[in-house]
């Protein structure tokens, strides 16, 4: 039990819930999963880096066709944190943000010339450097060191909620429920694959508004289904 709404307070999921959520979800994703550059086998950890820089705030799909370009000119952090903040911005631009983004990817890729391209382990330092908040440190430690952590954003946060019970806090960064119920998700041995299924779900089916209840793999677990069906 970790946060309260209106007075009620919101239980975690049990381990077998999560169970039936990860197949569920897994099952679907085998079959309807997007394909992007960074998910692919041969992707280094700086391209899934930088493609996690860039999708803040911007459509997966113009990451992904602007993606290889970009690392074809910027093939290594060596090669980014070189290169002058003009030519970051010209080349920025097609993507928009292109001033505020240069100048944080340009930061964090000096950085990494100096640790010679190795993110540190823990959070607490990977949250000191250049441009790095909650999402990019859990990616980083995701894609760069193994490890179970989720890729929440505003997408996510609405597959779970739906499913699971709306959190208490408005910032998903600091709502203590959210933030566990992610992890518990994720904690398992396939946690990118359940980050990119649980991201593909909320751009294809479980979207901000209409979404595809009738097609979606998890109607049977979703308190949000269950709360519409009781209105028919």
């Amino acid at each position: 039990m970790v946060g309260e709404k209106a007075g009620v307070t919101r239980k975690l999921p049990t381990v077998q819930e999560l169970q039936c959520f990860r197949r569920s979800l897994l099952r679907w994703y085998s079959g309807h999963g997007r394909a992007f550059p960074w998910r692919r086998a041969s992707a280094s950890s700086y391209e899934k880096i930088i493609a996690e820089v860039l999708l803040q705030r911007t459509r997966a799909e113009t990451v992904a066709e602007f993606l290889p370009k970009f690392t074809k000119k910027f093939p290594s952090w060596r090669k980014l944190g070189t290169a002058s903040l003009s030519q970051l911005e010209s080349c920025l631009k097609p993507i928009g943000l292109w001033r505020r983004r240069a100048i944080s990817i340009h930061a964090l890729a000096r950085d990494m010339v100096v640790r010679r391209g190795r993110f540190p382990r823990d959070r607490e330092t990977i949250e000191k450097l250049p441009g790095v908040g909650q999402y990019i440190a859990n990616a980083i430690l995701l894609y760069c060191h193994d490890l179970p952590e989720p890729l929440i954003d505003v997408n996510m946060a609405r597959v779970l909620e739906r499913v699971f019970g709306p959190r208490k806090l408005a910032d998903i960064r600091y709502d203590k429920y959210l933030q566990q119920l992610a992890r518990d998700v994720v904690r398992c041995r396939r946690a990118k694959e359940v980050n990119w299924a649980v991201l593909d779900l909320a751009a294809l089916v479980c979207l901000g508004r209409n979404p595809r209840c009738d097609i979606c793999p998890l109607a049977g677990l979703c308190l949000y289904k269950a709360k519409q069906d009781d209105f028919l």
